[in-house]
């Protein structure tokens, strides 16, 4: 496996990734408030739309995907998808999680169906492409031809070009790429070290470790993707480790590649800290949330590892979208406030909300 670490020099030494050039900080501005429902997946069009997912949950909950307007919450595409139906989950929304939007301003929905963490519902998998000037549904892609009863899709991004997706699971330990054309998906570097939770690895946020009432750590596999403009490289990482990793897309995209030379063109990028999200605007650069810290920080096509914001409101940043306005949006979950990973304590500083920063 290939390193390219992150550095800075500083005396002509190098230095730690805590030593790093901070950048100026950007404030941070509140978009909308959402009240107790929990958003997830953001993402801005190419016209100015926003975008925001809400998982599915037993109390607290309407919309799986709204579009807000005016700072008001409108179910997506339709009433009818966000109408919850167990005989109809191959068209109805089951629990959304990520959302991503194209070169060409289509607008990709991610449902890995598996509320509140439970096993997905199988008929309910899919991966949606909405039509942004007609707000139709274009196609749905099933993944039937992944283990889908032990999956649990998180990211999506999607290349245009080649007409590959590129989607994060978790639950398998592995890139899913997904062929647009026909249909058909496979596991990459699935139980390869850069995509799997460092053994033992606690997150620890305000002072705290994040463990439910049982004394089980939070844990989560590979998570937060990004893809370059240029299509050239994938960015991954799971959450319960601290290092960044990329691979060269076209290595993904070749599935005569035997899993072992695939795994040699794995770069480790260098330690970034505990990070959620991660999108890339077209100057190259990679942002990442940050809990611990109550950041967002980035990577620049030089290497250099930046503070953009930090902010206390930002509890478990969690995912982004890049508006046209120069504006990065995004979630802030709380994940780790929620009455889950509290004993039984609702921490929640409600409401929910939706921040941005302008970047340019």
């Amino acid at each position: 496996m290939k390193k390219i670490f992150l550095f800075f020099l500083f005396g002509g030494m190098l230095a730690s990734a805590s030593a790093f050039a901070q950048s100026a900080e950007v404030p941070l501005e509140e978009v909308a408030q959402f009240g107790r429902h929990q958003p997830i997946g953001v993402a801005v069009s190419q016209q100015g739309r926003i975008f925001v997912t809400f998982p599915k949950k037993k109390k607290d909950f309407d919309y799986s995907l709204a579009e807000i307007v005016n700072g008001q919450r409108r179910p997506y595409p339709d009433a009818t998808w966000n109408q919850w139906d167990s005989t109809q989950a191959t068209t109805r929304f089951v629990n959304v999680q990520a959302l991503f939007v194209d070169q060409n301003d289509a607008l990709w929905v991610l449902d890995p169906a598996n509320p509140e963490d439970e096993a997905p519902v199988l008929d309910g998998i899919k991966l949606l492409k909405i039509n942004l000037a007609t707000n139709k549904v274009e196609r749905i892609y099933r993944f039937e031809d992944l283990p889908r009863e032990r999956s649990g899709l998180n990211d999506v991004r999607v290349d245009v070009k080649a007409q590959v997706a590129y989607l994060s699971d978790p639950k398998l330990a592995a890139i899913v790429v997904l062929d647009l054309r026909t249909g058909k998906s496979r596991l990459v570097l699935q139980g390869h070290k850069s995509v799997m939770a460092a053994p033992g690895f606690v997150l620890r946020i305000d002072g705290k470790e994040v463990k439910d009432k049982n004394g089980k750590p939070f844990s989560s596999n590979v998570n937060g993707i990004a893809l370059t403009h240029d299509y050239r490289y994938f960015y991954y990482r799971a959450i319960n480790q601290t290092k960044l990793y990329r691979i060269e897309t076209q290595y993904l995209r070749n599935a005569a590649l035997p899993a072992a030379e695939v795994a040699k063109h794995v770069e480790e990028v260098g330690e970034t800290g505990i990070s959620h999200g991660m999108i890339a605007d077209q100057a190259g650069n990679v942002y990442l949330t940050d809990s611990p810290n109550h950041a967002v920080r980035r990577v620049t096509p030089a290497g250099r590892l930046e503070t953009v914001a930090k902010d206390g409101r930002l509890h478990w940043p969690d995912s982004f979208g890049l508006g046209p306005d120069g504006y990065l949006y995004l979630t802030a979950a709380q994940i780790n406030r929620t009455a889950k990973w509290n004993n039984g304590q609702d921490l929640v500083e409600y409401p929910f909300r939706l921040y941005r920063m302008k970047l340019r």
